[in-house]
């Protein structure tokens, strides 16, 4: 690993991935508050100083203003180069939302930049983060911190939710925008 001024960095031009403005101001975030993640998890280039791991830390590190961050350079032929741009890019695994829930803290976890999805939208996992609300000790919005499990109806209207709860024997306990629905106790 070596320190390189930031000007002698280039980004890579066929780099597969991009990253959003909230995101990105994130991981600018990120960088300012724990920068040390830099030398642990150093930008890798060619020799070329072209980037083929970390285009986006270097573009947080640019608006960061810092000056001079730490790098591996790379002497890999044409087709590893490509090869690594993909699977450095490829996350190899998925959340484990319950253990999220229960050991971390759901502010801290937006802080790094993990959108936390709200399945009781109903809404697949890739659609979540646009619509979420803010998660409630109250309402368990993911159902993982109790033994309670969350089913999701979706109505075309309000007026046919709270009929098709009255009727079948559910209360409803509303908080903003989110709907709690309980079975009432008088039909168990």
């Amino acid at each position: 690993m070596e320190l390189k001024k930031i000007s002698d960095i280039k980004l890579n031009p066929n780099n597969p991935r991009l990253i959003k403005d909230d995101k990105f101001k994130k991981l600018v975030q990120s960088i300012k508050d724990f920068p040390e993640m830099l030398n642990i998890r150093p930008i890798v280039v060619n020799k070329d100083m072209i980037i083929l791991g970390g285009n986006m830390r270097y573009r947080a590190c640019k608006e960061a203003g810092i000056k001079e961050i730490p790098v591996i350079i790379t002497d890999l032929s044409e087709e590893k180069q490509r090869e690594f741009l993909i699977k450095d890019n490829t996350s190899g695994g998925e959340w484990d939302w319950n253990m999220l829930a229960n050991e971390w803290e759901e502010d801290q976890l937006n802080e790094w930049g993990i959108d936390i999805p709200n399945w009781s939208l109903g809404l697949s996992e890739n659609d979540m983060s646009e619509f979420d609300l803010d998660m409630n000790e109250e309402f368990d919005t993911m159902g993982i911190k109790s033994d309670m499990k969350n089913v999701t109806f979706v109505f075309n209207s309000e007026n046919d939710a709270k009929s098709y709860c009255e009727n079948n024997g559910f209360k409803i306990v509303i908080k903003g925008e989110l709907w709690k629905v309980e079975i009432d106790s008088q039909f168990i």
